[in-house]
């Protein structure tokens, strides 16, 4: 008796892990920017990113995903991940996505995490995307004029 209940525990802690963390190597996949652009409503986003300039180097998560420690880091991704796959599956995708105020608050901290020395004397009340308007997804690539 003791043995089949030990490996009830057993079977049941692996099938949870693997609902948790997925296939093998799904955890590393599901970081890669192209991934993300697999849904179809991200195309815009994704190919607007890889042609914008400089943060066309880091992942999405890089900025999407709160990173100051990896316990956040993975609590975010998985809640974000869940939401987005509940939006997309549902039929409920916004015909213009828009960051919500929690997502703001990500981007703007790691915009502040990558760019601290460079940001240590401003006005930090305001979003960096505010004067760095070309950052967004939807401006990467175009060119001010005057």
């Amino acid at each position: 008796m003791k043995v089949y209940l030990i490996s009830g525990l057993a079977a049941t802690s692996a099938v949870i892990l693997f609902f948790l963390f997925g296939p093998p190597r799904l955890l590393a996949k599901s970081s890669e920017s192209a991934f993300c652009a697999r849904c179809h409503v991200m195309e815009a986003e994704y190919y607007a990113w890889i042609h914008g300039g400089a943060h066309s180097g880091k992942k999405c998560v890089d900025c999407h995903l709160p990173n100051q420690n990896e316990a956040v880091f993975y609590v975010w991704k998985s809640i974000d991940g869940l939401k987005d796959m509940l939006v997309f599956y549902s039929g409920r995708v916004p015909e213009r996505i828009k960051a919500s105020d929690h997502a703001k608050d990500v981007l703007q901290a790691n915009c502040i995490r990558c760019h601290t020395q460079t940001v240590c004397n401003i006005y930090k009340k305001r979003r960096c995307w505010g004067c760095h308007r070309r950052i967004s997804h939807r401006s990467a690539g175009m060119r001010e004029t005057l």
